[in-house]
């Protein structure tokens, strides 16, 4: 991703920077649901030695970051073409995380659910 930036800084636009994080959230979002297409739970693999979920559990874990990753990326779109740098800039540092937290802490009641017991 320092291609954006190089873009940035070689061109004097901020255009190159500001579709960085919709790049990086669509990449995301895609993988995650498009190796959900393929049977593969590529969050799975990242979070394993976290959590231990049932398949369904993995499945839905997959789907809601999936889907959170590209409504993170149509979020960023609008704000950086409607908006100004400055606003961006705060939605960007303090909006996205704000986000980013309060999402994945709203996992917790699903992560709960279909967590697996050891003791059966």
């Amino acid at each position: 991703m320092i291609i954006f930036g190089g873009l940035t800084l070689y061109l004097r636009n901020d255009v190159f920077i500001k579709m960085k994080p919709t790049v990086l959230y669509t990449i995301f979002g895609a993988t995650l649901l498009g190796g959900l297409a393929f049977n593969r739970l590529f969050i799975k693999y990242v979070f394993t030695e976290a959590f231990d979920l049932t398949e369904k559990g993995w499945r839905g874990l997959t789907w809601r970051w999936g889907v959170f990753f590209l409504i993170l990326a149509v979020l960023n779109e609008a704000v950086w073409r409607h908006t100004s740098t400055a606003t961006w800039v705060s939605f960007k540092v303090w909006g996205i995380m704000s986000m980013i937290f309060l999402f994945a802490l709203a996992q917790t009641p699903f992560l709960l659910k279909h967590h697996v017991n050891p003791e059966s």
